[in-house]
């Protein structure tokens, strides 16, 4: 039974928003098994065309929606039976855990990670593992060992990175939700390249816990989802202290009032250094049309100043790589995954780093640890914390006088595969709007905001102050009233 119309048969139920679905099943329109065969088949049908999954645990997930059927229904669990896809950085009991690298390649994780924990236990179903750069190094999921994933809107094209799978799983109406990471825009950019909403979370909103570092410092959960609605769901279900992550906050999780139908009192600051040379210009003029949009619903807009916004790329590119290089080093082909055959235990760590990672995770090691080395640590390291602070400061100054900040989340469309092949730098500056947030904790969201001369989506990016999620996803909810941009999906 089709929740749209009332009628067999008219709308495949894997179509339906996650709103949609949890409406159908709570009425009894659909079965727990009938919803998860569709989206069974969707993937089956549509993902070799996208390769958005790494691994889909077809028959757990069955076996999950027939017992949710048999179970009494329970209040505890809001979510129940809704399929959910999750980023293959994430940990999940019993499945495969390889981070887009051949270095893993075969690691079955032993645990289950507190946020998806957290979300199985509100009654969601875990799919399967979706795509990623290689330990979420990357702007385009091109950096998977396991090959890229495709843009839903344009298959020649990248659906962005390093959440590209669970960014274009959500698009290709594969599934209604997906978790991905967020380090330096890793949820927020590839959501703009298909047409979604992401929402990255503040630092320590959402617990780390199973989740295979990148940038202790730096990485967060975030969500995919076809409406601010939708990410409400997964969000206020996933957010919390938990005692198994020292880094997540003992802050409640505020419940998110979706009646609001204006804009009227909120103050939106709106950055000069986000216009920048070269900023294709359907972006920039999408991204001012949908300002103007904010402003004819009651918002203030008011121009803004980020000074240090210049220093955010080079900061970020010398903390990152100088966490990874710390968190990657116990991958040595002893303790995880395969190890390549040596004569002493220094030419087993030697040989299977070298073989078994790839090309940028290399690079980043590289440059981490010549950052953190001696006689360079303070040139370098420290002079790039001493910058982040100042980068925060930028933020908290802003918010004394605004509420929410407007800009574009990328400087441009989704861009051809292969494009930034041989120039990691053109690769980096793909983050450039986004890496800020990361350094100063604050949570984010991107939300479609219209489409390029291609039929490429563009996307919106609001930041708030930490843990101010809920004034994101009520802003987002706003704009989404009245306009249509996240209603639309590729026809590839």
């Amino acid at each position: 039974m089709c929740v749209l119309c009332g009628k067999k048969n008219m709308t495949s139920l894997n179509e339906l928003s996650l709103t949609q679905m949890q409406t159908g099943l709570a009425r009894g329109d659909f079965s727990s098994r009938e919803l998860m065969q569709s989206t069974l088949d969707a993937v089956a049908k549509h993902d070799p065309a996208l390769h958005a999954f790494l691994h889909v645990a077809s028959e757990r997930a069955m076996q999950d929606a027939i017992e949710s059927d048999q179970s009494p229904i329970s209040n505890s669990r809001s979510l129940r039976s809704l399929p959910i896809a999750i980023k293959d950085v994430l940990s999940v009991e019993n499945l495969p855990l390889t981070c887009g690298s051949k270095i893993l390649e075969g690691f079955i994780a032993p645990f289950t990670a507190t946020s998806v924990k957290k979300l199985q236990d509100a009654g969601m179903i875990v799919i399967g593992k979706t795509n990623t750069d290689e330990f979420a190094m990357g702007s385009s999921t091109e950096n998977s060992a396991y090959g890229r994933t495709n843009n839903p809107w344009d298959l020649s094209r990248v659906p962005g990175g390093s959440s590209g799978g669970s960014a274009a799983a959500v698009a290709a109406r594969l599934v209604p939700a997906a978790l991905g990471t967020d380090t330096g825009g890793s949820v927020r950019q590839p959501a703009a390249f298909c047409g979604v909403t992401g929402l990255k979370t503040t630092y320590g909103r959402v617990s780390r816990y199973g989740l295979v570092a990148f940038g202790s410092s730096l990485d967060t959960v975030g969500v995919f989802a076809r409406s601010a609605e939708d990410a409400a769901l997964v969000f206020s279900a996933m957010a919390g202290r938990d005692p198994l992550d020292a880094t997540s906050a003992d802050v409640t999780v505020p419940k998110i009032n979706f009646d609001k139908t204006d804009l009227r009192g909120l103050r939106v600051g709106v950055p000069q250094e986000y216009f920048i040379e070269g900023m294709q210009a359907e972006v920039e003029s999408a991204v001012r049309a949908a300002i103007e949009q904010m402003k004819s619903l009651g918002a203030e807009i008011i121009p803004i100043r980020l000074p240090h916004t210049e220093y955010a790329l080079p900061v970020y590119y010398i903390i990152a790589p100088a966490e990874a290089s710390a968190n990657l080093a116990r991958f040595d082909g002893v303790r995880y995954g395969p190890r390549s055959e040596a004569d002493t235990l220094w030419e087993v760590f030697f040989k299977t780093r070298g073989e078994k990672f790839g090309a940028e995770v290399t690079r980043r090691i590289m440059i981490g640890t010549y950052a953190l080395s001696a006689g360079y640590y303070d040139a370098y390291y420290g002079q790039a914390q001493k910058t982040r602070t100042l980068i925060t400061r930028d933020f908290e100054q802003a918010f004394a006088s605004v509420d929410l900040i407007a800009a574009a989340t990328t400087p441009s469309t989704a861009f051809v595969a292969g494009a930034h092949e041989n120039n990691p730098l053109a690769m980096y500056l793909e983050d450039v709007f986004t890496l800020p947030a990361n350094l100063a904790g604050i949570p984010g969201i991107s939300i479609p905001a219209g489409f390029d001369n291609n039929g490429l989506p563009i996307g919106l990016q609001f930041l708030a102050p930490r843990f101010r999620e809920d004034l994101l996803l009520q802003t987002a909810h706003v704009y989404q009233q009245v306009t249509d941009w996240h209603t639309r999906a590729p026809k590839f």
